[in-house]
């Protein structure tokens, strides 16, 4: 990669998705240079009308900059990226660091981790606890692990892109901590619903009960965010799909079952986001779950 002069405020972005493309404009906002990749071209406009310098590859985007983030959907797209972004290198001795910030398997990362190190890039494990429109706002939390030396050189970054950002020791940690957080998330997202329908089955005001349990003990931050979408029985736009959503399912259920861990009220959720999706539910938001509730509950 060739050296740049203002590679420390050169940022690439991989993965211009909802995700990506909110990382990308609170980037610019704090006066970084913004370059992207993303296979898509609709993703791609949209993201180089925001002011993001669009690449042909991940490793023409990568080029120049000291930092490179990605937002990714899949293990086979990290893959991909990994290749990229090692294809062309000719001077290993030019560090980068690769900020993960996809939720993937553990597995999965830890392979990219080590091509990537031979040749000279630093991979953070490094996945995002929050939405897309929570990204927007920069009212996200990161779960950092892998070397030290790079989280802390990444903090620039993250301070532009981040409510907070914790380093969680070795590489894959990061992961660890986000799939047990998913897992609450899955619980507290069925449990909203399950309060919301009960409570309109029960003949009270579904906008009042979310105003007061809001404010007391009983809310979550998954309340907070889904309740008003579930009040209103209106689940689009997303700000999870379900049909995403089911591969973060997976990997818990996977991350659980390796460690031997009873996990039921987490299996207890599987079924009602199964058949969400049964009900051709997928581009819907996760809060969907709530009209299987309130079906189910008006027919008692």
């Amino acid at each position: 990669m060739t050296p740049d002069p203002n590679r420390e405020q050169s940022v690439a972005v991989l993965g211009l998705g909802i995700m990506g493309s909110a990382l990308a404009r609170n980037l610019i906002e704090r006066e970084f240079d913004v370059r992207g990749f993303d296979p898509d071209s609709a993703a791609a406009e949209r993201a180089a009308n925001n002011g993001v310098t669009i690449a042909a590859t991940a490793f023409e985007a990568a080029q120049g900059t000291r930092h490179i983030l990605s937002s990714l959907p899949s293990e086979s797209a990290l893959v991909l990226t990994a290749d990229s972004l090692t294809s062309g290198r000719r001077d290993p001795a030019t560090k980068a660091v690769l900020i993960e910030l996809s939720t993937l398997s553990v597995e999965s990362k830890l392979e990219s981790y080590q091509h990537l190190s031979k040749n000279g890039i630093e991979m953070l494990d490094c996945p995002i606890s929050g939405t897309g429109a929570q990204a927007q706002s920069k009212d996200i939390v990161l779960y950092a692990s892998g070397n030290e030396d790079a989280f802390t050189s990444c903090q620039p970054i993250f301070d532009a892109i981040a409510r907070e950002s914790f380093f969680l020791g070795g590489f894959g940690n990061g992961m660890r901590m986000k799939l047990i957080a998913n897992l609450m998330v899955a619980i507290h997202n069925v449990a909203s619903a399950e309060a919301l329908a009960l409570a309109k089955k029960a003949g009270l005001d579904p906008q009042q009960v979310f105003d007061v349990i809001s404010s007391g003990a009983g809310s979550s931050k998954i309340f907070e965010l889904r309740g008003p979408m579930m009040v209103d029985e209106t689940y689009q736009p997303a700000t999870m799909k379900l049909d995403v959503w089911q591969k973060d399912m997976a990997l818990i259920q996977d991350f659980a079952t390796k460690l031997g861990a009873i996990t039921p009220l987490f299996e207890a959720t599987q079924p009602l986001y199964e058949s969400a999706i049964k009900l051709d539910l997928g581009e819907h938001d996760t809060a969907a779950v709530h009209k299987i509730l309130a079906q189910a509950i008006e027919k008692d």
